[in-house]
């Protein structure tokens, strides 16, 4: 935040929310009608995801709009998902190199299999 009056009023905010005195919500509320009216925060080009990330730790989950959460529950399922895809491709590398080893010693015991008999094993 450049605005050194915002930063003065989100601590004392923040005071009246951890002394039970403001809804966490309000706090949230006052920010931004601060930020609307203010030229320094309006030309603060980080603003807006501070303000999202006072949200975060300020707004318990269950008072966050529901489609923001649904937002951020589909993200996070997706990058989950990307996840267990990597991690499944290499096992799946893996598995091709034993297959591989396994292949080959197959093959060693077939041609050993198939090597002609001598005198003493024929009998």
């Amino acid at each position: 935040m450049q605005c050194e009056r915002l930063i003065g009023l989100a601590k004392s905010w923040y005071t009246s929310v951890r002394n039970e005195t403001m809804a966490p919500a309000r706090m949230v509320q006052f920010i931004k009608q601060h930020v609307a009216g203010c030229p320094v925060c309006k030309e603060d080009p980080d603003i807006k995801d501070e303000i999202v990330k006072i949200t975060e730790v300020i707004l318990p989950d269950s008072k966050i709009p529901k489609a923001v959460r649904m937002k951020k529950e589909q993200e996070d399922a997706a990058r989950r998902e990307a996840e267990e895809a990597e991690a499944d491709e290499a096992d799946d590398d893996d598995d091709t190199d034993e297959n591989e080893d396994e292949d080959e010693e197959f093959v060693d015991d077939i041609e050993e299999d198939e090597a002609p008999l001598s005198e003493e094993e024929e009998l």
